[in-house]
């Protein structure tokens, strides 16, 4: 750890930016901002919901499987939206099937967060002339990571997914709340 010592026996985290209080070996005192410690086991324990409604959906499994294993990354599948904090959306979007992903989305609690994963997902992919399908799902859905592919590799999930972490610990939790209050008033 790269540390740089003031007076005081503070000492500053080169990394982190944190501050703490180094002692005699009876123990130490730990400082650090309220958003760290709130945003660090949100981004170390999230919930995704098992929503694909097409091809990438072996992908997602896959992803889940023992090569890339999520479980080690505190990431685990949750069946219902109530449970979940992150939605990913995985393959073709029909606007039949809008509503029903929309409706998934406001039924997740706060703060949530939405991954589109494969072409058909971000732009519609090779369906994108056909009438029925949708042009991407952030027409109806704020869309925070987009995994590009024809179907993505797991590999590539893990990154998305990982990246979303790095997001979640940077997050203000004034922003967060603010953000929640903007939701509602949406509704």
């Amino acid at each position: 750890m790269d540390k740089e010592v003031n007076n005081n026996n503070s000492v500053i985290n080169a990394h982190t930016g944190d501050l703490y209080l180094e002692g005699d070996n009876t123990g130490f005192v730990l400082l650090s901002k309220l958003s760290f410690l709130i945003n660090l086991p949100r981004a170390n324990s999230l919930w995704y919901l098992l929503f694909s409604p097409a091809c990438c959906g072996i992908e997602l499994m896959q992803a889940g499987g023992t090569r890339t294993d999520l479980d080690r990354f505190g990431m685990v599948f949750r069946s219902t939206p109530r449970q979940a904090d992150v939605m990913i959306v995985g393959g073709t979007v029909t606007y039949k099937m809008a509503e029903r992903v929309k409706l998934l989305y406001q039924q997740m609690s706060e703060p949530k967060y939405v991954i589109s994963m494969g072409s058909c997902a971000n732009c519609g992919g090779l369906f994108d002339r056909s009438y029925s399908v949708l042009k991407g799902v952030d027409l109806i859905i704020p869309v925070d990571i987009y995994i590009p592919g024809c179907p993505p590799r797991p590999e590539a999930l893990l990154d998305g997914l990982m990246l979303l972490q790095k997001k979640i610990k940077s997050e203000d939790w004034g922003r967060i709340v603010s953000r929640h209050k903007a939701r509602i008033d949406e509704l």
